[in-house]
């Protein structure tokens, strides 16, 4: 039987993590879950743990401190690779991604190696954030497509599936964005190789509990690496 894993980044995130990892669990017999937690104060790591004990599929990676999201996820791509699972996803422990989505990734996995859960792929489909922030959201989306060339709609979506063929074609040590450039950047590396990708529409809900860990410093190192891969395209280096 195939093997999948769901890697949740967290800090943060004890009134969601136990829910979140029980429904990721529920949906499918090849899933397993990987939390990286990057030292949270509010003891989510210690929740997991106890998860662990009851659990198998259930695994943790405790970091040193907050490292930020891109660095999380190469944790996870590593851990993955190393570990002989088929595919993995991103997701976040806040509920904004609905768990019961999995199986549709699933599905579609075996055909193409990254599928991505969209918020733009038909309209708009995002519940409960402010008009500034989805018109940031949709518009970043639009400049990272026009520039790099990447036909992907939603080039800063986090609810996505790698099959281990892509992720093992891409240097990972040289991926050092964080947040929507992170996204941005492994989208693109993924397409540039030619791996064939699908957006699946989602409904993208904001969190239920906790802060958002939106800053303009993120924002702002995805614009430059926009700019950054256009300018690599062009003079042939990826």
């Amino acid at each position: 039987m195939r093997r999948g894993i769901v890697i949740i980044p967290t800090y943060n995130e004890a009134e969601n993590i136990e829910k979140i990892v029980n429904a990721a669990l529920q949906q499918s017999n090849e899933l397993e879950v990987l939390v990286i937690d990057d030292s949270s104060p509010d003891n989510t790591a210690q929740i997991v743990e106890k998860l662990i004990v009851a659990n198998p599929k259930i695994h943790l990676i405790k970091r040193s401190g907050k490292l930020g999201l891109g660095t999380a996820y190469i944790a996870g791509f590593k851990y993955m690779l190393a570990h002989g699972y088929d595919y993995c996803f991103e997701m976040d422990a806040d509920f904004s991604h609905n768990p019961n989505d999995l199986p549709r990734f699933i599905e579609l996995i075996d055909n193409y190696d990254l599928v991505i859960g969209s918020r733009y792929c038909q309209g708009v489909s995002v519940i409960n954030w402010p008009m500034k922030r989805l018109i940031l959201s949709f518009f970043a989306c639009w400049y990272a497509r026009k520039v790099t060339g990447c036909p992907v709609r939603d080039l800063t979506a986090g609810f996505k599936c790698y099959t281990k063929n892509a992720l093992s074609s891409i240097n990972l040590e040289k991926l050092k964005s964080d947040g929507y450039g992170f996204q941005i950047e492994i989208d693109f590396m993924i397409w540039r190789k030619g791996f064939k990708i699908k957006e699946i529409p989602i409904i993208f809900i904001e969190r239920r509990v906790g802060t958002s860990k939106m800053s303009k410093n993120i924002i702002t190192e995805a614009f430059l690496l926009v700019l950054r891969l256009r300018i690599q395209r062009i003079f042939g280096l990826i």
